[in-house]
């Protein structure tokens, strides 16, 4: 398994002058949470996510070597131009200058181009679906292209762990969008090969219950979040519960494994809502405390539980940091369940609005 050390690359034996690339790289959504980190965008317990599929990220990077007529205070500094939907998009720049001094290490070729990077997302813009997991990865992966062009001799293995650890420095549940269906982050001593670092696809048995699982994202609030992510793994520091919190995650993710395999619909769900519930409890009970969940997150969910107990399908609910719920439930029941949303949950969304997703694979080269 690699180390930090392993990807500080020593020598490239190929050069490039210009060329582009394109990535897509979806958004996840995670069953174990992650919530709480350490210095280097560490996790403070590991996490198991869903890799979605039609929600993602396209990102086009072109770059041009710097030649010598370029100014010295140029040579030695970050040159890029960032453009969302095609137009030039400033308040981005400094997320994508924090990145840049992050990964230099790594990436030592950084100073020696410049880039012109395009990105979009498939799912509308501000909907209050997190995109900076999805943003980073697929920002990531071209980069990653551009080593391995520097590098021909790159294994695959390298370039996707590589990918995912540099995906995590500039938003940590990024490193979850790379590569796999289910991924793991964190150390977690049953899961072989589970790392801080990055992320891995999750390496035991699925059960067919879990092929093709749906996840219907209901957008309740798609303003700005009042307390941002950042901010909120921060406040887990001093938390009077967190330490509990982290072995819960840890409890949790042994009993996935478990329910992986077995296909227990039952316990899958009582895991990924506790899990949901847990993330919400800790922000209610750190100092400065705070609310996410609007009214219409708390319909919404004792709505499903009413579907569930009365008609004994399968769906459940979890949440991100944010009001927005993700309804999820296996394949064979999307007819009903479309249909309960349709009937009952829209009202409580902003505009009526919701995507449909599901489990999907992870980054694509385009």
């Amino acid at each position: 398994m690699f180390t930090a050390a392993d990807f500080i690359p020593y020598i490239y034996t190929s050069t490039i002058e210009n060329g582009n690339f394109e990535w897509s790289a979806p958004s996840n959504i995670a069953l174990v949470k992650y919530w709480g980190k350490k210095d280097n965008q560490i996790p403070a317990n590991p996490s198991v996510s869903f890799t979605l599929n039609n929600c993602k990220t396209i990102t086009k990077l072109a770059f041009s070597k710097k030649d010598a007529s370029t100014p010295l205070s140029e040579t030695n500094s970050f040159s890029f131009d960032l453009l969302f939907e095609g137009k030039p998009k400033e308040d981005f720049k400094p997320k994508i200058q924090k990145f840049l001094e992050r990964v230099e290490v790594y990436l030592p070729f950084l100073k020696d181009y410049h880039f012109t990077i395009d990105t979009q997302n498939t799912f509308p813009h501000s909907s209050g679906i997190a995109s900076s997991a999805s943003g980073m990865a697929a920002l990531a992966m071209n980069f990653m292209s551009l080593e391995k062009l520097l590098n021909p001799e790159m294994t695959d293995d390298y370039f996707y762990q590589k990918a995912s650890f540099l995906a995590r420095l500039g938003s940590g549940s990024a490193c979850r969008s790379v590569k796999g269906k289910v991924v793991v982050w964190g150390n977690q001593a049953n899961i072989e090969g589970s790392s801080d670092l990055f992320g891995v696809e999750f390496p035991y048995t699925i059960h067919e219950n879990f092929k093709n699982y749906q996840d219907t994202i209901l957008l309740v609030d798609k303003g700005e979040k009042q307390v941002s992510s950042t901010v909120g793994h921060d406040l887990m520091h001093n938390h009077p519960y967190a330490e509990r919190r982290f072995a819960q995650a840890h409890e949790n993710l042994d009993q996935l494994i478990s329910i992986f395999e077995s296909g227990n619909l039952d316990e899958f769900i009582k895991v990924v809502e506790s899990e949901a519930l847990t993330l919400h409890a800790m922000m209610m009970t750190s100092m400065p405390y705070f609310i996410l969940m609007k009214p219409n997150t708390l319909q919404i969910i004792n709505a499903i539980w009413k579907f569930r107990n009365e008609t004994q399908i399968p769906v459940c609910f979890t949440l991100d940091a944010g009001a927005n719920v993700h309804v999820l439930y296996p394949e064979n029941v999307t007819e009903k369940v479309l249909q309960f949303i349709q009937d009952e949950l829209v009202v409580f969304c902003q505009n009526r609005q919701y995507i449909c997703d599901k489990i999907g694979e992870g980054t694509i080269a385009l």
